[in-house]
């Protein structure tokens, strides 16, 4: 009824200030449990139509804050439609739709998470009855309203079937209603169940690494004592531009083939526990140019459809600490095996999730002893009067200084001498950090080369001409 429907929508109204006001608070610094216990009163929700709202706003906060935009800026029902009504050349049925648009947008939200212990849905739950199927809308007091759900624009018996029969399994599913052109939609998701895991590490792991640029996924594999078998990169043009479906498409079509290749070979899949925002550390590139590269790479995404596709398949899926995996591979063992730095990250990676460390290599170690501030000072001035792109420029300069700090730091000490570290530990981590501003940046100061061959004679020789 129309009553029902309005009643529905107050719901929403104020589920989505909630929403909005948790997300100010949470940009505050405020917690989760105080929020949950001061926003009940004053939006008039329960405990639980209050935790979706903080964990949805949340969710809005970590998608801001890794996308590199300013959390502050957000703005709630569009930034495109706010910024049409700011235009003052639009007025009368043209003004008034686009500002009804964006109001729904921004006051006609509300999402019910699921749960396995409340029959599927507490606040929102599917009901089954002889004249069709309901969904059971909690408007709080312990009043519900019952809307007959219509299975899209059609009345499409499958779809309907398929929502009987989530209600009668008990699966977890999760609702979120939106309000469209003053219509009411209900938009439902499963949470799905996965097979019990059969194909572990114990025979070695796949590993991936996903760059920024050029667009592809570097994979290598190993045997269960970390040793490189074999290696390979798959291109992926297609992320590069597109529209959003398209990019979605191809990013399925990608994870297939990587879950393929660790399902043929019986290994588990190692990926980096990776954020969108610290890709830019480990890319060949800064600035707007690497943040563009990512936005259309959508590398959580990616990540995401891998670890589902894998658990589907009944693969172990591990991830780790993706610090200093690229420094490593490509000074380690990129000259080492002759191949990409890609492929030499990947490989990194694929021997952390079995657990091994990393050390530094004798020749490396000698290097590093010999070393001089001295000598760093000449690269540095070599860096300012070769490389053009000033924001590269910085980037090197800084690098290097922060080297040289750490030798100077190593000269105060009495007796400076090296010696292999675990690559976990952090001082490790500063020693790779000096020998890629060492002997990385002469090699390529106006781009981080795909070619370490020339590193081979150091590592294996102990034999290095100057900077």
């Amino acid at each position: 009824s129309q009553e029902d429907k309005q009643i529905v929508s107050d719901l929403m109204r104020r589920w989505s200030s909630c929403m909005r006001f948790a997300y100010k608070r949470l940009l505050e610094g405020y917690n989760r449990n105080t929020l949950k216990r001061d926003l009940q009163g004053t939006f008039n929700l329960n405990s639980r139509y209050v935790d979706d709202a903080i964990m949805k706003a949340r969710g809005v906060l970590e998608s801001s804050r890794q996308l590199d935009n300013n959390p502050k800026k957000v703005i709630f029902g569009g930034r495109d439609l706010f910024g049409k009504l700011q235009k003052r050349h639009i007025n009368g049925k043209e003004y008034q739709k686009l500002k009804t648009k964006w109001q729904e947008r921004r006051k006609g939200n509300l999402y019910s998470r699921g749960d396995k212990s409340k029959k599927g849905n507490l606040n929102t739950r599917i009901e089954v009855k002889e004249n069709g199927t309901f969904l059971r809308i909690n408007v709080g007091e312990r009043k519900y309203v019952y809307t007959k759900i219509q299975a899209g624009y059609k009345k499409n018996k499958r779809r309907e079937e398929l929502l009987q029969e989530i209600r009668e399994s008990n699966i977890p599913y999760s609702v979120e209603l939106k309000l469209k052109n003053g219509n009411i939609y209900a938009y439902f998701a499963i949470e799905e169940e996965y097979p019990k895991i059969k194909i572990t590490k114990d025979k070695g792991v796949i590993a991936i690494d996903t760059n920024a640029y050029p667009d592809n996924i570097s994979w290598a594999e190993t045997d269960e004592k970390g040793n490189l078998i074999s290696y390979g990169s798959i291109p992926m043009p297609e992320l590069a531009s597109g529209n959003k479906d398209k990019k979605e498409y191809f990013r399925w079509q990608y994870a297939h083939e990587i879950v393929n290749i660790a399902k043929e070979k019986g290994k588990a899949i190692v990926i980096e526990g990776l954020e969108i925002k610290d890709k830019g550390k480990r890319g060949d590139f800064s600035g707007r140019k690497s943040r563009r590269i990512r936005h259309n790479f959508s590398y959580k995404s990616l990540l995401s459809k891998i670890k589902t596709l894998a658990k589907r398949e009944e693969i172990e899926v591990i991830e780790v600490n993706p610090s200093y995996t690229s420094i490593i591979g490509m000074l380690k063992y990129s000259p080492q095996y002759m191949i990409t730095k890609d492929v030499a990250a990947a490989y990194v990676i694929a021997r952390r999730g079995l657990g091994l460390q990393e050390k530094i290599p004798d020749n490396y170690i000698k290097f590093l002893n010999a070393l001089t501030v001295e000598e760093l000072e000449e690269l540095k001035e070599y860096v300012k009067k070769t490389v053009r792109n000033k924001h590269l420029k910085k980037k090197h300069i800084r690098e290097i200084d922060k080297a040289i700090k750490f030798l100077q730091s190593l000269e105060s000490k009495p007796g400076r001498v090296l010696r292999p570290l675990d690559g976990t530990s952090f001082s490790t981590y500063d020693f790779w950090r000096v020998l890629k501003a060492a002997v990385v940046t002469p090699l390529s100061p106006e781009k981080v080369p795909r070619d370490f061959s020339a590193l081979r004679e150091l590592l294996i020789q102990g034999k290095w001409g100057d900077p």
